[in-house]
């Protein structure tokens, strides 16, 4: 039997709160770009990195990114702060996982804490072979959890035209290479 099974059954709904993934870090000077304020790139490596194990930890299934909806970066991050990523399962749709990312920076000097960026991932739940899996349905609790969860559908409506528009750009778009 391989380390990672997974069980057979799916429970039929799962509550946001288990999904949850918390993780604090420093900013280094080797982390922010030439306005000493931390590298977009990196924010959004971490950001990937927490919501696929909140995903995971949701269906108890390899995922894979399927969309990075939206990262808003809304303040700054500097090297007097630390950066807290908070993440947790929103909404599902039968193989779907939708995960919302705060990011809360604290000035370690002052103790000032504002949310400095927020962003919604798209994952899917994959069997061995690699097709999709079914996901448990998500319950909020929080006050929080539910105000993101109620615009979840819309999100997703949002999300399945951008795909097919994205798709219909692709068909477009050549694949030579441009010095032939």
């Amino acid at each position: 039997m391989e380390e990672h099974s997974n069980p057979q059954t799916v429970p039929p709904f799962k509550y946001s709160r288990e999904s949850r993934v918390f993780k604090t870090g420093r900013v280094f000077p080797n982390d922010v770009n030439n306005h000493k304020t931390l590298f977009g790139g990196k924010l959004m490596s971490t950001i990937d990195e927490v919501a696929s194990i909140s995903a995971m930890r949701h269906c108890r299934k390899n995922v894979v990114t399927a969309s990075t909806d939206s990262v808003d970066f809304l303040r700054p991050i500097r090297p007097s702060d630390s950066v807290c990523f908070e993440s947790f399962v929103s909404w599902t749709g039968r193989t779907s996982i939708e995960v919302f990312v705060k990011v809360i920076s604290e000035n370690l000097y002052t103790g000032e804490r504002a949310v400095a960026a927020t962003s919604f991932l798209t994952f899917v739940a994959v069997e061995e072979d690699g097709t999709p899996a079914p996901v448990p349905a998500i319950i909020p609790e929080t006050d929080e959890e539910k105000l993101i969860s109620e615009s979840a559908g819309e999100r997703s409506e949002l999300r399945k035209i951008r795909r097919a528009s994205s798709k219909k750009l692709a068909s477009q778009l050549s694949t030579t290479k441009y010095w032939e």
